[in-house]
Formats: structure tokens, C-alpha cells, sequence
């Protein structure tokens, strides 16, 4: 089983988090998406990441990778059971992905670190403030009003819902915002339980060898940290133009 996607992204992260959940070994190919080759562009039509390949079969989206690795294997449910809670979940991810990634990703996470990073370019400092004036906010007062004051939002297991939701909080630090726990206490410790969760804290490691390595470097300082890295990439030397959800 293959992960073509960087250790940074959330939507990898949240992929990832269930393939530890279920037991199931992969290597991954730590690309970022701007630098993707034609075959990234072969199995990724969109050029986003995650892409899984699981054999013969090919899957985009994080969502979809997701619900196929709840339904293809047993183990660890990733949804809980009762209709109406598996519907609650599959929004709360839905929110993730769209509001919360269009706000610590896009607004945030860009601005911060990707424009910089990937581009050689400064950051808008007034998305940025306006962001965290407004949007991020908004988003807080929502999952304040979401999140449980103990545990996960469907038990005592994690779930798809919880990891997604507590993905998006890595980036949001990595742009040096962090939840106020006097005005949000219910998510503060929520992202808290979620990101130190074994799932995910197993991944820090080599997101902080991301976060402080060149781009160019990333696979030969993630193998000698010991990821588990593909033999062969689809990445390529330089970046190529364009908006896309990482």
C-alpha cells in the first residue's frame, strides 16, 4: 500500500492517522503537490494529495480513501454505527475539509508558510489579520458548540470526525496560532486529546523533519528519520503553478 502526499498536509494527515488505526502498513512518497510529475498528475487528475494505491486500485480524496479503508478492512471503525451519528460524522468531516481548510489552510497556512516556502514570495499579512480577526473565530464558536468536553465525539474510540477535525490544528500551530483555552475551552483540550492521540503523534516527528528541512531534502531527512519512504517518487525539481487543496 502506497501514500503519495506530504507529511504536512492535513488531508494526509488524517489518511494517515486511519491507516495507523486499522494496523495497515504502507510506504509513502512525501511529495508536496505543486512539485508532482505527469504520473502524479496520471493518478491525481485534480493534483491533490493524498492519493492511495492499494494494488490495482487508485483513490483520490481524503474522504474517499478514508471511507474505503472503513469499508475494505476490519478492525478499528473509523464511523460509528448508528445512522444518524455516521451522518454527523461524514458533515463534521465535510466542514473540515471545506471551512476549516479554506480557513487555517488557505487564509493561515498559506500565507505563513507556503507562499514562503514553496514560492520565494511574502505572506499577506492582512488575510492573515483578518482571518484570525473573523474566521477563525467563527469557526471556534462553531466547534465549541460540537466537540465534547471529555473524550471523542462518538465515544471513547478516535474516529474519521475527530481526526479530522484536530488535523487542521497542526498547521493552524505550525502559523503559530493556537486555540485560547480561556475563550474555547471544550476544543482547546479536544485538539489537545486528538493530537496526542497515538495516531497522530506518531506522525509529528516527521512533520517537524518537513517543517524544518528544504523542500529538496524532505525524503533523505524523513528515511533517516525513519519514515517509511518509497523507493521511487513522482515528484519533480521544481514547483508548478497552481491552486490546489493540500
Amino acid at each position: 500500500m502506497k501514500v503519495i502526499g506530504g507529511y504536512v498536509s492535513p488531508y494526509v494527515r488524517k489518511v494517515l492517522a486511519c491507516l495507523h488505526l486499522k494496523g495497515l502498513d504502507y510506504e509513502i512518497d512525501p511529495i508536496t503537490p505543486f512539485y508532482g510529475d505527469a504520473e502524479f498528475e496520471r493518478v491525481s487528475p485534480l493534483r491533490r494529495i493524498p492519493v492511495l494505491i492499494d494494488g490495482a486500485v487508485e483513490l483520490c480524496d481524503s474522504s474517499v480513501i478514508c471511507a474505503y479503508l472503513d469499508e475494505a478492512y476490519p478492525g478499528h471503525p473509523l464511523l460509528p454505527q448508528a445512522p444518524a451519528d455516521r451522518a454527523r460524522a461524514r458533515w463534521l468531516e465535510e466542514y473540515a475539509d471545506t471551512r476549516m481548510g479554506d480557513v487555517f489552510i488557505w487564509r493561515l497556512f498559506q500565507n505563513a508558510v507556503i507562499k514562503p516556502a514553496v514560492w520565494g514570495e511574502k505572506g499577506d499579512k492582512a488575510v492573515i489579520a483578518a482571518a484570525l480577526e473573523t474566521d477563525v473565530p467563527g469557526v471556534l464558536d462553531y466547534l465549541e458548540r460540537q466537540v465534547p468536553a471529555q473524550g471523542y465525539l462518538f465515544g471513547e474510540l478516535l474516529g474519521l470526525a475527530d481526526i479530522s477535525l484536530g488535523a487542521f490544528f497542526r498547521n493552524a500551530g505550525f502559523a503559530r496560532f493556537s486555540v485560547d483555552a480561556g475563550r474555547w475551552p471544550k476544543t482547546a483540550t479536544f485538539v489537545g486529546r486528538v493530537l496526542n492521540h497515538p495516531a497522530l503523534r506518531m506522525l509529528q516527528p516527521y512533520e517537524d523533519v518537513c517543517m524544518t528541512t528544504p523542500i529538496a531534502g524532505h525524503r533523505d531527512a524523513l528515511r533517516a528519520a525513519g519514515a517509511p519512504i518509497t523507493a521511487e517518487t513522482v515528484a519533480t525539481a521544481t514547483p508548478k503553478p497552481g491552486v490546489m487543496p493540500i
